[in-house]
Formats: C-alpha cells, structure tokens, sequence
C-alpha cells in the first residue's frame, strides 16, 4: 500500500522535511517513489505540487496523519484536522501516604 508521508532532511537541530509518496513498509528515509513538496517548520514555508499529491490520492495512497494536517491547513484537501499528539492517560489513584515519625 503507498503512503504519503513526511521524509526528515537537512542538518541537525535545523529540520526540514520533504513530502514523499512511498510503500508504506519501507523506512521514511528510504527514498520515496516521488518528491510531492517540503515543508520547513522554523519559517513555516512549504511548498507542495498540488496536482500530484491529488493525483497520487485518487490511486488509493493513504496519507500520513501529519502530512493530512498540513495538507488541509494549505487548502489542497478540504476537510477537519486529525489529532496527532498520543493521548495519555493519569492515573489519579495514587495515594500520598504520610511516615510517621
């Protein structure tokens, strides 16, 4: 099954990330079947090939939960924001036990 998903790039502690469309078994930072765009969080530019990424949707290739987001946040695909961040759950159970002295 193809994946659309973010391949990280660049130097250290200054990320950069390519779009790429991929078999969904084969590690993100192998390359990728072809080059869709790039986003650079630090200064927020990105750069996608709309008609491709539309294209390599319509051939069934799932998207990536934040490469979706970043996708409906530039208006190629219309639609709500998925949750990224893994919920976790507290346990309130724990009890604060006093020693006697």
């Amino acid at each position: 099954m193809l994946v659309i998903r973010l391949q990280r790039v660049g130097r250290k502690n200054d990320p950069a990330f390519r779009m790429v469309v991929g078999e969904r078994r084969s590690k993100p930072q192998s390359n990728g079947m072809e080059v869709l765009g790039s986003y650079h969080p630090k200064t927020k530019e990105t750069i996608l090939k709309h008609e491709r990424i539309l294209y390599w949707m319509s051939k069934g290739s799932q998207v990536s939960d934040t490469a979706y987001n970043i996708l409906v946040a530039k208006g190629v695909i219309r639609g709500k924001k998925r949750g990224v961040v893994p919920i976790v759950k507290v346990d309130n159970n724990t009890e604060k036990v006093e020693s006697e002295v």
